[in-house]
């Protein structure tokens, strides 16, 4: 199964696909889609809609995990990246495709074992567990490559009736 994982973001969208078997999670690729900051919003998301397209059709993947937000201090910065959010659920779901939603507390779960992993952490472990020579850059792309992993996680639990 393959399973695209998405860091929700305006300036910097994360992607991560990796393929999920009976061994284990394996990265495909991985990137940013990137909208510069003088772009006005609505073209900037439409950037977001468009280039996340073509990835899910190029990839094919089977399922989608996007992170959910957290608090930010910025009220104008949490509402810019609800909107990239609230785009690539929508690009998702307009593509047939099922979505998924996880927490920060959730990823760094299933990524560390503890909750509260700081960034360093969570990246030394998507490089051991994606088996790759460095961390994924940019910090986007790495956090999307754990919602996909975390995902993955989430369904072996399922099948073996933890969940």
């Amino acid at each position: 199964m393959k399973i695209l994982g998405i860091d929700p973001g305006t300036a910097l969208l994360g992607w991560g696909l990796i393929d999920f078997d009976i061994k284990g999670e394996r990265p495909l690729k991985y990137g940013c889609i990137e909208t510069g900051s003088s772009v006005p919003m609505p073209q900037r998301l439409a950037k977001i809609y468009r280039e996340l397209s073509d990835i899910i059709e190029r990839d094919q993947p089977d399922e989608v995990a996007i992170e959910e937000l957290f608090y930010f201090k910025n009220a104008k910065t949490v509402i810019a990246v609800a909107q990239a959010r609230g785009v690539a659920i929508i690009c998702a779901e307009n593509m047939g495709l099922p979505v998924y939603e996880y927490t920060p507390l959730q990823v760094k779960q299933a990524i560390t074992g503890y909750g509260r992993a700081d960034k360093k952490q969570m990246q030394e472990m998507i490089r051991i567990t994606c088996k790759l020579d460095h961390c994924p850059k940019p910090d986007d792309a790495a956090d999307a490559l754990a919602v996909a992993i975390c995902h993955a996680q989430s369904n072996k639990l399922a099948s073996n009736g933890m969940r």
